[in-house]
């Protein structure tokens, strides 16, 4: 009798586990069952703040918990980033980030994250052109007389960014080699800082992502805008040129993601990124990132893997042709 009901004590055992094994994302079936938050890198009211918000509520309605917007700003997003790519990796610790994350551990060695190794890319939400602007104390209307009266000035040219490990630095410094000109840079803490002191003068350009403050300033006539860093022409921007059209080939555009720390199970990722883009692919999202001179742009999690890995060798060769990027 012993022996039977230690056979049928084995068998049970074998087959909870093999039900386990067939089934490895049964523990994470119910996923979510808790508030999941998001860490903010830059200041509210920038661009990632305003479209994090814009995906907040219907993301919660199709995830059936709340989303809650961590606000962690600081060092050039890399306080929220080092956050994220330490925390647990099950789904309820996600980072919104841009492009520039790719930028950072380049300039930075103690940025203390690796963007490829550490993170699991979930969703991309979409991407922003982004946008010459300058003070109208500078003489210039047009790319072509900016080229031209920065060779006739080299370095009287104040240009500002949010840092060494911005994509507006890193835009500046490619535009700057690929029109053989020379401009000083003057470091702020975010797109507010760097727009409060284009419109006071104190800097006389930028390259930057579109906030409602800036677009506000140019239709004001407060600041002058110059051209877009798309392809081609924006369809945020109808009528305005393109920078390509006076410089071959560039190109500048912010991507807005969010990520997971590695490790984070498949089916997680997989779930929240289909709860994006179907938050995304609607008609009021669509118009609510227009509204923020942003568009929906999606992506699966293996093509946002190789997207990255394609931009992280770019702004790679580009940091090693600038030199010391940390002036």
């Amino acid at each position: 009798m012993d022996r039977i009901i230690t056979l049928v004590r084995r068998s049970g055992l074998k087959l909870i586990a093999a039900v386990v094994i067939a089934s490895p994302n049964i523990a994470t079936a119910a996923y979510p069952d808790k508030p999941i938050s998001v860490a903010l890198p830059f200041a509210l009211g920038g661009p990632v703040d305003i479209l994090m918000r814009a995906v907040q509520e219907p993301l919660q309605k199709e995830l059936g918990q709340p989303v809650v917007i961590v606000p962690k700003e600081g060092a050039s997003g890399i306080v929220a980033t080092r956050y994220v790519a330490r925390a647990p990796a099950d789904g309820y610790t996600l980072l919104i980030q841009t492009n520039g994350m790719l930028i950072t551990p380049q300039i930075n060695k103690q940025a203390g994250f690796d963007p490829l190794r550490d993170f699991e890319p979930v969703a991309l939400l979409g991407v922003q052109p982004m946008v010459l602007v300058t003070h109208p104390s500078l003489p210039v209307k047009t790319v072509q007389e900016l080229i031209s009266y920065a060779k006739a000035h080299p370095g009287e040219i104040d240009f500002a960014s949010s840092g060494p490990a911005s994509n507006g630095r890193l835009a500046t410094e490619t535009f700057m080699k690929l029109a053989d000109i020379k401009m000083n840079h003057v470091p702020y803490k975010g797109v507010g800082q760097i727009t409060l002191a284009l419109m006071s003068g104190e800097v006389q350009l930028m390259l930057s992502s579109v906030t409602p403050q800036i677009s506000q300033q140019i239709k004001e006539g407060k600041l002058n805008l110059l051209g877009t860093a798309s392809a081609g022409e924006s369809a945020l921007m109808p009528g305005v040129e393109p920078i390509s059209n006076t410089l071959k080939g560039f190109q500048a555009e912010v991507w807005f993601l969010i990520a997971a720390p590695a490790g984070t199970p498949p089916d997680v990722v997989d779930k929240l990124q289909k709860s994006i883009t179907h938050v995304l692919n609607t008609p009021q999202m669509q118009e609510r990132f227009k509204a923020a001179s942003a568009t929906v742009k999606t992506a699966t999690p293996d093509v946002l893997k190789h997207m990255m890995a394609d931009e992280y060798s770019r702004i790679g060769e580009i940091v090693s042709e600038i030199g010391d990027i940390n002036k």
